[in-house]
């Protein structure tokens, strides 16, 4: 699972927590990745490997002995060079590669099944991604027509050429097997977000609630809250509407909170889709 990157489109947010580690319905979303694992059978050190740079000691402790833990020194290494420090790990396997900022559901499959599709009946020697179709199937950064959403299976022949070295998976492997014939896509029959901006973020989070407001046990709630996740020992006394209150946050008796994120030292980072006019038709 890939946990290094820095998350920057989510600041201010994540400069708080790793974006790995950011809450989606109250639950981290590494979490989540490490849980639809679980549901495949993938589960431990010897197993599981996860990778954490910035703010990795956050990622460190999280993770503790769920899974093998391989820390990059100074800037993240990128999907590649990621991949590529774990050569030793490997060590002659084929690769089940997930973004652990990837938020996926389906609603006829549990976590770990919704996925198995993509290694069902896999050969072991070309590369996988699982995709959704794509709006417009010719668009820059599709692939056969469809958008990655999240997972790719890597054979060792590719994997152990990779150097450790900053690299993403699109140019040093995806593009090079498509080119040559050796890549294909698995649909992913559910819903899919990368949460990688505020608005798409907000949005896992109301589709983790169900339509509804998802409020942890121990937060405290006393305001109008609709479409809202609220977070563990958060407090809510204030008027929220499709929002995210963090664990321990607190929104105000005279607030008014719409489209937004708000986290635990009150700062409030807007999610509203922008508008559509004749300038970014």
């Amino acid at each position: 699972m890939l946990a290094a990157g820095e998350g920057t489109r989510l600041r201010p947010l994540t400069e708080r927590v790793p974006k790995a580690l950011c809450p989606v319905g109250n639950v981290p979303l590494l979490d989540r990745a490490l849980h639809r694992l679980a549901g495949l059978g993938l589960a431990g050190p010897a197993r599981v490997a996860v990778n954490a740079c910035y703010l990795g000691e956050q990622v460190v402790a999280h993770v503790g002995d769920r899974a093998h833990l391989s820390v990059e020194p100074g800037s993240p290494l990128g999907t590649a060079g990621g991949v590529a420090k774990l050569r030793d790990w490997i060590a002659g396997r084929g690769v089940l590669v997930g973004n652990a900022d990837a938020y996926l559901a389906d609603p006829a499959r549990p976590p770990g099944p919704d996925v198995a599709a993509l290694l069902d009946g896999w050969d072991g020697e070309t590369v996988r991604l699982l995709g959704q179709p794509a709006a417009e199937p010719a668009a820059p950064g599709t692939f056969d027509g469809h958008v990655f959403t999240g997972f790719s299976l890597l054979p060792w022949r590719l994997v152990r050429e990779l150097p450790v070295e900053f690299g993403d998976l699109v140019r040093a492997v995806w593009r090079p097997a498509e080119a040559a014939g050796a890549l294909s896509v698995v649909p992913y029959p559910g819903t899919f977000f990368d949460t990688g901006t505020p608005v798409d973020y907000l949005a896992a989070n109301l589709h983790a609630a169900g339509g509804g407001s998802l409020v942890a046990p121990t937060a405290t709630v006393t305001g109008r809250c609709r479409e809202a996740v609220i977070g563990a020992g958060a407090v809510v006394h204030g008027d929220v509407a499709r929002v995210v209150v963090w664990p321990g946050a607190t929104v105000g008796s005279g607030e008014r909170l719409r489209d937004a994120i708000r986290a635990d030292d009150g700062v409030t980072v807007p999610a509203t889709p922008p508008s559509v006019g004749p300038g970014n038709i």
